[in-house]
């Protein structure tokens, strides 16, 4: 194999391919990236087993052949070659190692046999649309927060991505849950997505997924079969096996009888939490919201450090209320919202709390209280 590639193509390609390989691995082969030539420059490929992205770069191609090296070495070669260089790689000599030349640099690398690499067979797809970039990174953006990282509730590790029954029309729903918050989004489903059975999306492959979608601009085509996902992006194809688990009945915990509303101007709120809970304990980090005609007191005591109060004028009208939150959480919901104002739709201090935009109904948020 020869080729040779321009500097920061290959580096953009890298950067994409490099973060799916563990830095720990047992099995040799998964540490390291896959490099071929093909009809289209080069590709580059790479895998842990669970989650696999190919990417295409334009390369000039002086002959053809694959192999593998590993994938963090060559990422950290190529990043700190100088800009603007031509990159080339050359497999030779009678161990098939890599040769990296740049300018007056040059690097051999160790190789492994391209014949051992494994391949995720992606299998049929049930299910395939297409949807903007910006539309498909919001849905994960608003609900990748409540991702559960509580391995025995493995089936809670991603996101519920499945359509939906709106007020009588379809939509293209993700939820996700930890078991204290809620995070629910949707759009309108994409010509394709009619009876997509619900699927879960790992961690790992949403987290991938949010960096590949940096173009908000671009067209993104989601494949979906009973155990794998192909999101495509440009010259990009991730593929990830899904959870195998069942999502609970998310339904059942949004509150639909919430009768005291709450509308906070949303920067405020968020400020005078954050101050509030500087005094909290880093285990509890509890703080309550004291509800009254006009006004809104948070406040938190930690017998260790001190206490906090701090008043809002607020819009609520319904009986006095105290209530307590876990203030990281009462963050994370009110850092998704865009409009300026924060709607909380509360019942007691035992039952769940409903949090939406004032103006938008696309994405709502579910909080459980605390204690306090």
């Amino acid at each position: 194999m020869k080729v040779t590639v321009e500097r920061a193509e290959l580096l953009k390609s890298l950067s994409h391919v490099h973060r799916v390989v563990e830095r720990r691995n047992t099995i040799p082969i998964l540490a390291n990236v896959l490099i071929r030539t093909g009809t289209h420059g080069l590709s580059l490929k790479a895998t842990d087993l669970d989650l696999e992205v190919v990417e295409t770069v334009p390369a000039e191609v002086q002959q053809d052949g694959a192999t593998t090296v590993p994938a963090h070495v060559l990422y950290d070669i190529v990043r700190k070659l100088p800009d603007g260089s031509q990159v080339q790689l050359e497999v030779g000599g009678e161990r098939g190692s890599l040769a990296v030349r740049a300018g007056r640099a040059r690097f051999t690398l160790q190789t492994l046999p391209e014949a051992d690499f494994p391949d995720l067979a992606a299998g049929e797809f049930t299910n395939s649309f297409k949807v903007k970039g910006a539309e498909f990174r919001r849905l994960v953006d608003k609900t990748q927060f409540a991702i559960s990282t509580e391995e025995t509730r493995y089936y809670l590790n991603g996101i519920y991505l499945h359509v939906a029954d709106a007020a009588g029309r379809q939509t293209l729903r993700a939820v996700a849950t930890d078991g204290h918050r809620l995070a629910q989004a949707e759009l309108d489903a994409p010509e394709g997505a009619a009876g997509l059975a619900g699927v879960i999306v790992p961690r790992k492959t949403v987290a991938e997924v949010q960096k590949l979608l940096e173009d908000k601009d671009a067209e993104v085509t989601v494949s979906l079969s009973a155990t794998k996902i192909r999101v495509a992006v440009g010259a990009i194809v991730l593929t990830s096996k899904l959870i195998d688990g069942t999502f609970p009945d998310y339904g059942r915990v949004i509150p639909a009888g919430n009768d005291k509303t709450l509308i906070v101007d949303k920067a405020d709120f968020a400020a005078a939490v954050d101050r509030v809970s500087t005094v909290s304990s880093e285990r509890g980090r509890a703080v309550k919201l004291s509800l009254g005609e006009g006004k809104l007191v948070l406040s938190v005591t930690n017998p260790d450090s001190g206490s906090a109060t701090e008043e809002l004028e607020v819009d609520y009208a319904a009986e006095p209320l105290d209530i307590g939150f876990n203030s990281k959480y009462l963050l994370d919901i009110t850092s998704q919202l865009e409009g300026d104002t924060a709607e909380l739709k509360l019942a007691d201090p035992g039952s769940p709390t409903l949090v939406r935009d004032s103006t938008k109904t696309d994405a709502l948020y579910v909080l459980m209280p605390m204690r306090v």
